[in-house]
């Protein structure tokens, strides 16, 4: 009997051995197929997940003591990417899985809903999308799940009311759409629920209300609709209330602080919500933050001194008023850790107390613009020494701006334009060192501008304008910083001359001293302000004549040296300056010949008005005809010129006769009108002419090929073996007919230095009577973007490749063109195909955007409804470069563009397409790029850059020095890329925005060195 227990004894032993071996072989298994979907691992985590030791010591993995099984997976925040494998189902004992923080993508695996033991599922801020697995509910011990700040989409499953141990949900921040199932109200034992920020809509279901633990509700940012349920408000446990950004209406109830005692957080701004402020709301004394701004509030705002804990308070952007009474603001100073108040946008009147001095020291913001309120600023503001935001603006302040204000040590933003300030300046204002934004424009200060405020060495816009300041601008004043983009010293009395300091100034954007007494030359230090916009120098007396250094100024578009005392002759590179929309040269004495191109070719983007002198110029003018300047002594100058003009006659006629000749030859070949839509701006070529040019458009001329038509090198002999490029429409090719009328449309209203530039188009008939459609555009001899970056063994062999500073040049450029198309012309204009293939280089290398035949012309309207929008124009633009919203069929918009710039851009300095082999399933060029940065941009770049081992100079040449600076520069640029590439048109940068980020990077971190063609 004793060998027998024995025997099975053994074999028990036997079997629970094998079994551990095969259950242990599986969870191996499991985990490795997990580590076999990484992507990328910057942290080398699973460098050590072999089988050198046992998985149990693996990183990130833990296991039960007793039977060794995986019970939690935990890998936060290593900056992992990659999808989630569904192998994970055979860790059968899993409790917890914890991979927030990272960028994992694809679908939750469905096989997580076998996960029977799972208490914890932790897959916050990650890119999974996709919806919900359906059947979590067989998870019965769900106790957390986080799923916040991913793109998951579709509908709430109202299966997850029948999670009975869940204390936790959290699905904020994606895209679920439809109605909060009511079932979530079954779920008793709920303490935490928030669906922030989703698209859900329809009303708050009063079911919720049955959830008598719950503690924190966060329902902001949806559409919901309605009234609030009042059995909300019946939940005593709730501390923190979140439903702003919605659309909800009604009243706040007047018992909310007694049915919600615990009450600690209240957002109810951003909705629809009208009638009085609950004075009961003052006995919710454990308040810390209370949001009740932009609503439909009215009456009076009741005293909170009682709130002694608050820390926030919004009554902004309301119809409350004060009936001349602003004494709550002295009930505020018991409130001791205040350090938001905001009370703008309503209609509050009275003086401000002098106990506004005795708030919170820790007040941070302090907002009460656009009200009522008059009276002087009390001296006793200045010991809110905390401040950083002060906005005063658009009230009825008088007296003078008190000395006090000096104290404000910490202060960033002071507005306090449109009152009725008075007296002037204090000197102490030059203690605000810290100061970004000063605009007190719109006032009555007068005196002198202190010289202490060159002090400001933070400061980006300062605004004067408006006000009887007088004296002399000083020069430690206009010379501020190289941060400064924006200055108005407008509309005063100012005299003297405009220091040469503001050539310091070389972030420069905006520049007004218009209407003021200034006199003396333009000082030349102006050319360094490279990245100036608007120049007004309006209304003063400065004289002498333009200088020859403003031909650097390439960013100008608004010029204004109207009514001044200038003199000379027009300089011709105004005509040359490529943004300029807006020039105004009027009243003052110039002389001579006004120039016929460029701005000067658009009778509305300039004037010249009020200069007596002034000939030639475009017809509009109206201006006499300019003297010839070799003309001639004696009679026979008479003699050759009625010779000349005689023969110019004739060479007329004869032309007009060969003309009508060859037009009813043409009409009587094709009875419709064939003429080119560029006709009325551009010469007009004919078959025969571009037939010769191309030599018969041979194969040899071929230089691209697309899919409405091929591009033929060719030489015009007429004039002077100009060479030029022939887009050849393929008209057999559907939709190429309507691609050649949109392109015409687009080049005979666009100019712009980084446009491909047209010389004419041709509509016309070939020698076999069929149509024939053809562009004709400026020959670019360094071809495309594309062949440099993915130069093939049959197209151009460069024996060097781009270097870096090249690469930024041309990034810079096409940004300039977009800029343009954007928001400099009359409407936005957006491209639709930004590729390399589009981008053209001419002999220096400078870049210019072509192909418009998907272009479309926007509506202001259209260009701000992303999003809202649906297409019936299908997708247009190229595989890899379209952005996600055009596949969904939402409207195109300039965002769309700023998308395809940013693969552009990450594509130049990475040599990879985002169509190459490697970004396979969830990964994109832009994942990988942002998985690289900040510190391992080297690593990615482009080989040919070899940022690895070296750094580069100005020229873009080997300076030597690693990675350091190099890496620096490149991952800044690259950040760009992928901040314009954004799944989400609204989070992408704009591209004005882009153009001052990479004017930064080449300014302050390759050199203040200055561009090739400027």
């Amino acid at each position: 009997m004793s060998n027998l227990l024995c025997f099975s004894l053994f074999l028990f032993s036997v079997l629970s051995a094998a079994t551990s071996r095969s259950i242990n072989e599986t969870e191996t298994q499991a985990l490795l197929a997990i580590k076999a979907r990484i992507l990328i691992d910057p942290y080398a985590v699973f460098v050590s997940w072999n089988g050198s030791r046992h998985f149990c010591n693996w990183p990130g993995v833990t296991c039960g003591r007793r039977h060794r099984r995986v019970t939690a997976l935990r890998l936060p925040s290593l900056k992992l990417v990659g999808d989630l494998s569904p192998y994970i189902a055979n860790l059968t004992f899993l409790k917890v899985i914890s991979l927030g923080n990272n960028s994992f993508r694809g679908p939750i695996p469905r096989e997580v809903t076998q996960l029977h033991r799972l208490e914890e599922l932790v897959l916050a801020n990650n890119s999974f999308h996709g919806e919900l697995p359906r059947h979590l509910a067989h998870c019965s011990n769900l106790k957390f799940v986080n799923l916040n700040g991913n793109a998951l989409g579709g509908e709430i499953h109202a299966e997850l009311g029948s999670l009975p141990k869940l204390r936790m949900l959290q699905l904020a921040m994606n895209n679920f759409i439809g109605t909060i199932p009511p079932s979530i109200g079954n779920i008793s034992s709920l303490h935490h629920l928030s669906l922030m920020q989703n698209q859900l809509e329809g009303h708050i279901p009063i079911e919720l209300g049955h959830l008598s633990n719950l503690r924190f509700l966060q329902l902001a940012s949806n559409k919901f609709s309605g009234t609030v349920p009042k059995e909300l408000y019946n939940i005593s446990s709730i501390f923190f209330f979140g439903l702003a950004d919605n659309q909800l209406q009604g009243q706040v109830p007047p018992y909310i602080s007694l049915s919600l005692p615990n009450l600690r957080f209240i957002y109810l701004g951003k909705n629809k919500f009208s009638g009085p402020i609950p004075t009961s709301i003052a006995n919710a004394t454990g308040l810390i933050q209370l949001d009740l701004g932009s609503n439909e509030l009215s009456g009076p705002i009741p005293n909170l001194g009682s709130l002694q804990n608050l820390q926030a308070l919004n009554f902004g952007d309301n119809f409350l008023d004060s009936s001349n009474d602003l004494s709550f603001l002295s009930s505020l100073t018991n409130c001791t850790n205040l350090s938001l108040l905001w009370l703008y946008m309503n209609n509050l009147t009275g003086v401000l107390p002098d106990s506004i001095g005795n708030l919170s020291t820790n007040l941070n913001q302090f907002r009460i613009e656009t009200n009522f309120i008059s009276g002087a600023i009390p001296k006793g503001i200045g010991n809110l020494v905390g401040l950083e935001y002060l906005g005063l603006f658009e009230n009825m302040f008088t007296s003078t701006i008190p000395d006090s204000i000096g104290k404000f040590t910490k202060l960033k933003y002071l507005y306090a334009y449109t009152n009725r300030i008075t007296g002037e300046i204090p000197l102490s204002l030059g203690n605000m060192t810290q100061l970004i934004v000063l605009s007190i424009e719109d006032n009555l200060l007068q005196g002198n501008i202190p010289v202490t405020m060159g002090n400001f060495i933070h400061l980006e816009r300062l605004d004067l304008s408006q006000n009887h300041l007088n004296a002399t601008i000083p020069k430690e004043v206009i010379g501020l910083c190289s941060s400064i983009i924006a200055v108005s010293f407008a509309s005063n009395g100012l005299t003297g001359t405009l220091p040469s300091e503001v050539g310091n100034c070389k972030n420069l954007i905006l520049l007004d001293v218009s209407n003021n007494n200034l006199y003396g030359e333009i000082p030349s230090s102006l050319e360094n302000c490279l990245m100036l916009k608007l120049l007004s120098l309006q209304g003063n007396s400065f004289n002498g004549t333009i200088p020859s250094s403003f031909k650097r100024l390439r960013s100008i578009q608004v010029l204004d040296l109207s009514n001044n005392d200038f003199s000379g002759r027009i300089p011709k590179f105004l005509a040359q300056l490529p943004l300029v929309t807006d020039l105004n040269l009027s009243f003052n004495m110039f002389e001579g010949e006004v120039p016929m191109n460029g701005v000067f070719g658009n009778i509305s983007a300039f004037s010249v008005i009020g200069n007596n002198k002034l000939c030639g110029g475009i017809m509009p003018l109206r201006l006499p005809v300019c003297p010839r300047e070799t003309e001639t002594k004696g009679k026979n100058f008479s003699h050759k010129v009625i010779i000349a003009t005689s023969v110019v006659l004739f060479v007329v006629l004869f032309s007009i006769c060969l003309f009508v000749i060859k037009r009813r030859a043409n009409l009587s070949r094709k009875k419709k009108g064939i003429a080119s839509p560029l006709d009325k701006k551009h010469p007009k070529l004919s078959y025969a002419e571009l037939l010769h040019a191309t030599d018969g458009f041979s194969s040899a001329n071929l230089i691209g090929k697309g899919r409405y038509g091929s591009v033929y090198k060719g030489t015009l002999t007429s004039d002077g073996q100009k060479p030029i490029a022939v887009k050849v429409l393929d008209l057999q090719q559907r939709g190429a007919d309507r691609t050649f009328k949109s392109e015409c449309q687009v080049l005979k209203n666009l100019k712009h230095r980084n446009l491909v530039k047209v010389i004419t188009s041709c509509s016309s008939i070939d020698f076999q009577g069929n149509d024939f459609k053809a562009l004709v555009f400026e020959f670019m001899p360094n071809g495309s973007l594309e062949t440099w970056l993915h130069p093939s063994s049959t197209e151009l062999n460069h024996s060097t490749r781009l270097n870096p500073t090249q690469r930024l040049n041309i990034v810079i450029d096409i940004a300039l063109a977009l800029d343009y198309l954007h928001s400099q012309f009359g409407k936005p204009v957006v491209h639709c195909d930004l590729k390399p293939s589009n981008v053209l280089l001419d002999v220096d290398l400078t870049a210019y955007v072509s192909d418009f035949g998907l272009t479309k012309f926007l509506t202001m309207t259209a260009e701000y409804s992303i999003g809202e929008q649906s297409s019936s124009i299908g997708i247009r633009g190229t595989m890899g470069y379209i952005p996600p919203e055009y596949g969904m069929g939402k409207e195109i918009s300039t965002f769309g563009d700023v998308y395809s710039y940013g693969v552009v851009l990450m594509e130049l300095f990475t040599g990879k397409r985002p169509t190459d082999s490697m970004f396979t399933g969830e990964l994109s060029l832009r994942d990988y790029v942002k998985a690289a940065l900040p510190d391992r941009a080297a690593k990615i770049a482009d080989p040919w850059l070899n940022f690895e081992n070296e750094a580069f100079d100005q020229n873009g040449q080997s300076s030597g020095g690693g990675t350091g600076n190099a890496g620096k520069w490149l991952g800044l640029v690259l950040g760009i890329g992928v901040a314009c590439s954004a799944d989400s048109p609204i989070e992408r940068m704009k591209i004005g925005d882009v153009l001052r980020e990479l004017h930064n990077v080449r300014n302050r971190l390759i050199g203040d060195h200055r561009r090739r063609r400027a």
